[in-house]
């Protein structure tokens, strides 16, 4: 029987690059396990970076709203109200109900308009107005300003009653009369005075202001606007009066 070889035989060539092959496959393997778990550090580090950029963005973020709104709000700053200038009607309406209020059988017997800064009283309307009435069962008159005006020194806005006094039905300066008299209103009655000389004298002097008195006439029963051509009755340039009824032309009476 034949027994194998034991002699030691050396690689082959071939059998040594194999090897050398595999060497250096592994090393490459390594290289890039490595690389890529490098990598991923990297990306790992990264995105941790990011997460906490945000987090102290969202932070800031919060804490600005929150100073925010710990902050007193601010109070609104009041509405600059303009004037309101309506005319002897408009404002009769407002002052009568007060008065019926005050006395349920309270007559007017005088309505009037005051010259204030807000207007001039070319369109027959005014910012101030004062209704006067009078009760007969209580022997008092009691006067009512109605204002709608933004000038220095003016009623507040609304109506304000004024200070009761006693009556004297005889008096001429007190008569009262029936408000179903008061169909024209100081609009009307300014048209008619301006073609009586009022014209001419808004001509002249643009600037002057018209105010307006409306009254009862017992001499002649009938209830009158005088359209004044100035600040007062004093020192008007002209004065018109006109039939608060009809709104015909009656005199001139300066």
């Amino acid at each position: 029987m034949k027994t194998a070889s034991l002699v030691h035989r050396e690689p082959s060539a071939s059998s040594t690059e194999m090897l050398e092959r595999a060497f250096s496959t592994n090393r490459i393997l390594r290289s890039q396990n490595r690389f890529q778990h490098r990598r991923l550090d990297e990306r790992g580090t990264l995105y941790r970076l990011s997460c906490a950029a945000l987090l102290v963005a969202l932070l800031a973020l919060l804490g600005a709203c929150s100073s925010e709104s710990n902050k007193p709000a601010e109070p609104e700053k009041p509405e600059t109200k303009g004037p309101e200038l309506i005319t002897g009607r408009s404002a009769f309406q407002k002052v009568y109900i007060a008065a019926r209020g005050w006395k349920p059988d309270a007559k007017p017997y005088r309505l009037e308009s005051t010259a204030t800064s807000d207007g001039n009283g070319h369109d027959g309307k005014w910012a101030v107005w004062r209704g006067s009435f009078a009760s007969a069962s209580q022997r008092s008159v009691k006067s009512y300003t109605w204002s709608g005006s933004a000038a220095d020194g003016a009623p507040a806005r609304g109506v304000n009653p004024g200070i009761e006094d006693s009556y004297n039905p005889s008096n001429s300066n007190t008569q009262v009369f029936d408000i179903a008299f008061l169909k024209i209103d100081s609009d009307q009655a300014f048209g008619t005075a301006q073609k009586h000389g009022g014209d001419k004298v808004l001509e002249k002097a643009p600037e002057t202001p018209v105010i307006y008195v409306c009254d009862w006439n017992h001499n002649t029963n009938e209830l009158v606007w005088h359209v004044i051509y100035g600040a007062s009755r004093d020192g008007a340039k002209l004065t018109v009066a006109v039939n608060a009824s009809t709104g015909e032309f009656i005199r001139v009476e300066k």
